[in-house]
């Protein structure tokens, strides 16, 4: 919410809970004139005035009412899609795949917080040792993402799950746009069969795989990337590995 919204909104539930308050109530505001109400509303503005620290209470309530409803909602959503999250059949499986934590990502290769979210995942990984992560290709950056996620599907697809982290881990540090040619010479670069894995990226199969992936993250309510579902936790954005590790390490105790 930005400050001006904040304080619009703050000062609106300011109102309310001044309004709210036994005294206020025992007015009937329908009832009063016009003279009465104007009367009424400067007194409640010259209050605001002499105490605006009520309106960054209320600013501070409000707030804390909208991440509570967010939360709840959250693990709702969470709740109702964990077999897809967690076992749809098609995407890729790493870290500890008999881990008893898992930690489901949502990425697009051309967003720059995915790139910067790598390094601190592969360091929770190999920090740990039980997460089971789960990869969900989720391009939303135009059509260079798109391009990228069809790439690494058909990889997966076509050659199998280790070519697909081959490329996975190619495409997320590539600064360059893929084409054709930059795809070619990335899969020939990985020793993988380039004119196989080409012809698959426009297949249904593909097509059906990011579909269900796009579907599920609107079933979520997820918007951007990186996204990262923890236990019944939707994490948006970029985390270090540090907190991630704190939120694992509370995810354990909580199923403990």
């Amino acid at each position: 919410m930005k400050p001006l919204s904040r304080l619009v909104t703050g000062t609106a539930t300011a109102l309310a809970l001044i309004l709210g308050t036994p005294a206020a109530q025992a007015f009937d505001l329908g009832a009063m004139t016009a003279e009465e109400r104007a009367a009424f509303g400067a007194e409640v503005r010259a209050y605001l005035m002499q105490n605006p620290e009520v309106i960054l209470e209320a600013v501070n309530l409000l707030e804390q009412q909208q991440a509570a409803h967010e939360a709840n909602r959250d693990d709702a959503l969470v709740a109702a899609n964990l077999e897809e999250l967690h076992n749809d059949g098609y995407s890729w499986v790493g870290g500890n795949p008999n881990g008893d934590i898992t930690l489901v990502e949502f990425l697009d290769y051309r967003c720059g917080y995915c790139r910067k979210a790598a390094p601190e995942v592969a360091k929770l990984l190999q920090a740990d040792g039980n997460i089971r992560l789960i990869v969900k290709e989720f391009p939303i950056l135009g059509e260079g993402s798109v391009m990228a996620s069809r790439f690494a599907v058909a990889t997966k697809q076509v050659a199998g799950d280790e070519a697909y982290k081959q490329a996975h881990d190619a495409l997320i540090e590539m600064g360059s746009e893929l084409n054709e040619v930059s795809m070619r010479r990335l899969a020939e670069g990985l020793s993988l069969d380039a004119d196989a894995i080409l012809a698959a990226m426009d297949s249904e199969a593909v097509t059906e795989e990011l579909r269900r992936t796009r579907a599920l993250a609107q079933n979520l309510a997820i918007s951007g990337t990186p996204t990262f579902v923890l236990g019944n936790q939707l994490l948006r954005g970029y985390l270090p590995a540090d907190q991630l590790k704190i939120m694992v390490d509370e995810q354990r105790e909580e199923n403990s």
